[in-house]
């Protein structure tokens, strides 16, 4: 799952209008952008595995910190709290832990049976839906369309750069995704986490474009 981990963060915007879109974005994505940090330092695993999936060739080996059941939990409480004590916006508090979780449920979807439920633990979860490269195509893109389009019915632009800096994004996600649907296959392990980091930058981007756009219940805390 990639862009379905966006469409969460923009969707989200219509139940916390005060959070900006670059909080929503750092929950959703949250697990993955402490992922590849730990895997660099040998703390998780991923390998390179062609056939693994129909979809990609990552074989997640090891990843209980980030991507088990429980820790999910754990850090959606922790991101949830801190947001919490420094806004006291329950509306977002109460998002940015669905968003950190869905990450999980969503990933237990599309991945196949590699994700933990707890750390340790010798159960492993997942649906399988990268098996089918059309079906995982049409849910993702199917509901990162309809989370744009309640994004967008959420809010609207204060000027030229709400509008651009958020097709911008709108097209760098789109752009990578296929990138890494059609690309070559990386590697190793290392080259993907190093890769992953890149995510990081999309918070700032989501920050700088929802500063350039208005809802009508913000109250413009830009949390």
């Amino acid at each position: 799952m990639y862009i379905g981990h966006y469409a969460m963060a923009f969707a989200a915007k219509k139940a916390a209008p005060e959070t900006s879109l670059g909080t929503l974005i750092a929950a959703s994505q949250l697990i993955d952008l402490i992922w590849p940090v730990l895997v660099l330092l040998g703390l998780e695993r991923v390998a390179v595995d062609p056939g693994n999936t129909a979809f990609t060739s990552l074989d997640f080996q090891h990843y209980p910190i980030t991507h088990s059941l429980f820790m999910v939990t754990m850090w959606a409480s922790l991101f949830a709290g801190i947001y919490w004590i420094f806004t006291r916006y329950k509306a977002g508090a109460v998002t940015i832990w669905l968003l950190v979780a869905s990450h999980w449920v969503l990933d237990a979807i599309t991945h196949r049976p590699d994700l933990p439920l707890y750390p340790g633990g010798g159960t492993r979860i997942g649906f399988g839906l990268w098996n089918s490269v059309p079906a995982t195509l049409f849910f993702e893109v199917t509901i990162f369309i309809a989370s744009l389009i309640i994004y967008l019915s959420a809010s609207s632009s204060r000027d030229v750069v709400g509008t651009y800096a958020t097709w911008a994004l709108v097209i760098f996600l789109f752009g990578t995704y296929l990138a890494n649907l059609l690309g070559p296959v990386p590697p190793d392990g290392k080259v993907v986490a190093l890769s992953a980091m890149l995510l990081w930058l999309l918070i700032p981007l989501g920050y700088w474009s929802d500063r350039h756009r208005i809802t009508g219940e913000a109250t413009g805390t830009g949390a």
